[in-house]
């Protein structure tokens, strides 16, 4: 498969070959639902906690007599009707965790990756180079390539003065090859990706 390749103003730069086998995978709608579902419980920390009536100190004896208050009955100051009382089904810590293998995240990866790329909201890019750390630099090369919504520029390694000129703009982020998951796949509209970034990609999945 060879694809186009764009430079920061939009325009055509050359060609690159890319691994059949790899980037047009059929679509696995199914397998990429699990994977993401899987990665977003990951990412859950799980460390809420509540208290129930039981575990609240205090209300140890009846607030007042049962009989002649003309008020409610009521038998702690702890039970859940209270300011300050228990939680009804209190929420404790727990592991939201799931277990996915490697291979399919890996299929389910390249599954997303080509769907992205049959659907035209694939772009290559030469290289990302600002000649100043600016973000109107960044807003111009995404209205040069007629970028509309969530866009993701991949990039093959860390670059400081990339994430500073794209951080004030809320419909672009900035990440490197080795970081791109499933969920930002499906989660973006359009992927920007280098040259060098999208070899990177290709070599991790031989």
């Amino acid at each position: 498969m060879k694809l186009n390749v764009l430079n920061m103003a939009g325009k055509k730069a050359g060609t690159v070959e890319v691994s059949d086998s790899i980037f047009a995978r059929e679509y696995n709608e199914a397998l990429i639902h699990q994977v993401v579902v899987a990665q977003l419980a990951n990412k859950r920390q799980g460390t809420m906690s509540a208290l129930t009536r039981t575990e609240v100190r205090g209300g140890g004896c009846k607030p007042y007599r049962q009989k002649g208050t003309g008020r409610a009955r009521q038998g702690s100051i702890v039970a859940p009707q209270y300011v300050g009382g228990g939680v009804v089904f209190a929420k404790k810590p727990r592991d939201f965790s799931q277990k996915i293998n490697k291979n399919m995240k890996t299929a389910a990866f390249y599954s997303a990756l080509s769907e992205k790329l049959r659907q035209s909201e694939v772009v290559v890019l030469d290289k990302f180079a600002l000649a100043e750390v600016k973000t109107k630099l960044v807003a111009n090369a995404v209205k040069a390539l007629s970028l509309n919504g969530k866009t993701l520029f991949v990039l093959d390694e860390y670059d400081q003065d990339a994430l500073k000129a794209s951080k004030n703009i809320p419909t672009v982020d900035v990440c490197e090859a080795r970081t791109l998951s499933v969920y930002d796949v499906v989660a973006t509209k359009n992927i920007v990706i280098t040259v060098d970034a999208l070899k990177k990609l290709e070599e991790a999945a031989q």
